[in-house]
């Protein structure tokens, strides 16, 4: 069954525009997922709604409200949200386009797909792709999401775009303020060097593919064990931290561990001397 789109609208650069959809690029449906159970009735926990002075109320009936002082709240219900109505509720403008490197990487978030709707304004999505790959920039625009206005960085990816959501710069906290009191320590050389080797011995590309998820992996092994009745324990022993005596024996340990592994001994090759000794005598003609 194909994907909903979490986002409809259109797509606008200056006087061109197009209807697109945005999809979610992520997925988590592979992930192990536990409810809350009574352990005495093995009964499935319902969270009802509850009113205190009233008891449980339907939670179609229930709007949401903004505390504006104890206890007190401005009440909003759908229609209330609808009448905030900005540009980028429905259209994602680009605004300007920048070089990837400009933006921190703690600023990306979210990636979406960007896919034009079918009919006559796919030759304008492909106008506005082709010319933002031919430039090399991605894109930033605007999207009401989920309730909040983001800002957008698009990039040209195959046939589409991808959109990544971006947190807002008071989202981001300063890194100075955790850095800060990290002691000022200068690192020997000949560790570093080492270190460094270690480095260029783990060199690979990246794969997507390489990585799992060895806790989701672990948890299914533990429900499997349960569901037999066992216990399904799963104990891995910490790494006890490295003292600055043992630092440079613990770094040149690890080059030799990291270094590439030595082919299991096998049989020398016989020489062609050592082929000929090994040859069986022929028996003398009777």
């Amino acid at each position: 069954m194909a994907a909903r789109p979490t986002w409809q609208g259109h797509l606008k650069l200056s006087l061109v525009t197009c209807p697109v959809a945005l999809f979610t690029a992520t997925t988590s449906t592979n992930d192990v997922r536990f409810h809350l159970i009574n352990p005495e009735t093995n009964n499935r926990i319902r969270m009802v709604p509850t009113d205190p002075d009233t008891g449980p109320v339907e939670r179609s009936d229930l709007v949401r409200g903004y505390e504006v002082s104890k206890d007190e709240y401005v009440l909003f219900d759908d229609a209330d949200f609808d009448k905030v109505r900005l540009e980028s509720t429905k259209t994602i403008s680009i605004d300007k386009f920048v070089d990837e490197t400009e933006i921190d990487r703690l600023f990306w978030d979210d990636p979406f797909f960007v896919v034009p709707e079918k009919g006559a304004g796919v030759e304008a999505f492909a106008v506005i792709r082709d010319a933002m790959k031919k430039q090399g920039k991605v894109a930033l625009g605007c999207l009401v999401l989920r309730g909040k206005e983001r800002q957008l960085a698009l990039e040209v990816r195959g046939k589409g775009l991808v959109a990544y959501t971006l947190r807002a710069h008071e989202e981001v906290r300063d890194a100075e303020d955790y850095f800060g009191d990290i002691p000022t320590v200068k690192a020997d050389p000949d560790m570093v060097e080492i270190a460094a080797r270690i480095i260029g011995q783990k060199e690979a590309d990246f794969d997507a593919s390489d990585f799992k998820d060895r806790y989701d992996d672990a948890l299914r092994e533990m429900i499997k064990s349960k569901t037999k009745g066992g216990k399904g324990t799963v104990d891995v022993a910490e790494p006890d931290d490295t003292n600055v005596i043992d630092l440079m024996a613990a770094l040149r340990s690890s080059l030799k561990g990291s270094a590439a592994p030595a082919k299991a001994p096998g049989k020398k090759a016989p020489t062609k001397t050592e082929t000929k000794k090994a040859a069986p005598k022929k028996k003398a003609a009777a």
